[in-house]
């Protein structure tokens, strides 16, 4: 099962373990340094509340896991993570 996460909730809870994907904590990272560089503290503030901030998680759920495949700014082009999976 594949989803995304944005500025809505997702249904029903998760018990499975999260493993974010070599190139999501990348653009996870990049975001931090993006906004930590606009002023202080507000990298952590992103961190804590991605979903504020308009960016969006895609992901993939199986019976073993979350798999986070992307971390996307909703004004990106949805075509760089598509093909990621």
């Amino acid at each position: 099962m594949a989803g995304c996460l944005g500025r809505d909730r997702a249904a029903g809870a998760v018990n499975q373990p999260l493993v974010i994907e070599p190139e999501a904590a990348a653009e996870l990272e990049d975001a931090v340094q993006w906004y930590k560089s606009r002023r202080a503290g507000l990298g952590l503030e992103f961190a804590r509340v991605v979903r504020r901030f308009l960016y969006a998680a895609s992901f993939v759920l199986d019976a073993e896991r979350v798999t986070v495949i992307a971390i996307f700014h909703h004004r990106r082009d949805l075509a760089q993570w598509q093909v990621r999976r």
